[in-house]
C-alpha cells in the first residue's frame, strides 16, 4: 500500500534494458473503477505527447523506484483513445472537497492510498476542521473533478489509521514486514526482479552502502548476486538494474 504522493516523482527502471525511462509525473484515476490505472511519464525528450505506463505492467513499487520488465511497457497516450480520455477526466483527488449525497460537506480530500499491487484505490485521508481521518473507498460514491460524493452516513465508517482499512490477514503481513522485513508480497516482487536479471552482464562495480564493492564489474548476474544488491537496500538494487547489458 503506497501513498499517492510516495509514487508521484519517483523514477521508473526498465529491469530488462538497465535503464531509467522517466520518473512518475501523475497517477491516473479511473474514476468508474476507482483505481490508479496509468502513471504518466516526465521525460525530457517526451515533450509532445504524453507517455505513461498502464499499472498492470508495474512490477514492483519500492521507497526508490518504480520497475516495469522492459520499456516495451510504456504507451503513446495519444493512440490509446481510453487511457487519453482518462487523463483528460483530470480526476485528481487531493484537495477536492468531500460531500455526502444530500449536500453536506464532510471535509477535504488531503491524500489517498494505492494498492501497490492492482491499483485500486483503498481509501482516502480527510481533513476537517478539527481533525483528520481515514475513509474506505467503499463509501465514495462518485470521484468527481472537484468534488467526492460519499455515502450518507460515512462519517460513522471513518477509520483513525489507513492500518484499520486492511483485512486481518494483510494487517498481519504488514506486522510482520515491520518486525522481519519480509512479506509474500515483498519475496513475489524480489523474484520477478530476479528472473529479469539474471545471466546479464554487469557493467560497473557495483558499491554496497559501507563503499565495499558488492559485485565487481564483469559479473555474469546469479540469483545470489541479485539478492546480494536487494538486501543491501533499494539505492543498490537501482543502481545494479541500470548498470547491466546483456
Amino acid at each position: 500500500m503506497k501513498k499517492s504522493a510516495e509514487i508521484v516523482g519517483l523514477p521508473i527502471i526498465s529491469i530488462n534494458d538497465g535503464v531509467e525511462i522517466g520518473s512518475v509525473k501523475s497517477l491516473v484515476v479511473n474514476p468508474e473503477k476507482g483505481s490508479v490505472d496509468f502513471l504518466t511519464i516526465e521525460h525530457e525528450d517526451w515533450q509532445v505527447s504524453v507517455k505513461a505506463i498502464p499499472f498492470k505492467k508495474v512490477i514492483g513499487i519500492g521507497e526508490y523506484a518504480v520497475t516495469v520488465e522492459n520499456i516495451n511497457a510504456v504507451i503513446d497516450l495519444n493512440e490509446i483513445p481510453i487511457a487519453n480520455a482518462l487523463v483528460n477526466k483530470k480526476i485528481r483527488i487531493n484537495d477536492t472537497r468531500i460531500m455526502s449525497r444530500k449536500g453536506q460537506l464532510i471535509g477535504e480530500a488531503k491524500e489517498y492510498f494505492v494498492d501497490d499491487e492492482t491499483g485500486n484505490i483503498i481509501g482516502i485521508l480527510v481533513a476537517m476542521k478539527d481533525s483528520e481521518k481515514i475513509l474506505e473507498s467503499e463509501q465514495i460514491l462518485t470521484y468527481g473533478k472537484d468534488i467526492l460524493i460519499v455515502q450518507e452516513g460515512s462519517a460513522g465508517h471513518f477509520k483513525d489509521s489507513v492500518e484499520d482499512l486492511l483485512p486481518e490477514n494483510k494487517k498481519e503481513e504488514n506486522l510482520e514486514f515491520e518486525e522481519t522485513g519480509s512479506s509474500d508480497d515483498l519475496e513475489n516482487i524480489k523474484n520477478k526482479q530476479a528472473d529479469l536479471l539474471k545471466g546479464k552482464r554487469v557493467t560497473k562495480d557495483i558499491l554496497g552502502v559501507s563503499g565495499e564493492t558488492l559485485i565487481p564489474s564483469g559479473t555474469i548476474l546469479t540469483a545470489g548476486d541479485i539478492s546480494k544488491a536487494q538486501n543491501e537496500g533499494p539505492s543498490v538494487f537501482v543502481e545494479l538494474t541500470m548498470n547491466t547489458q546483456e
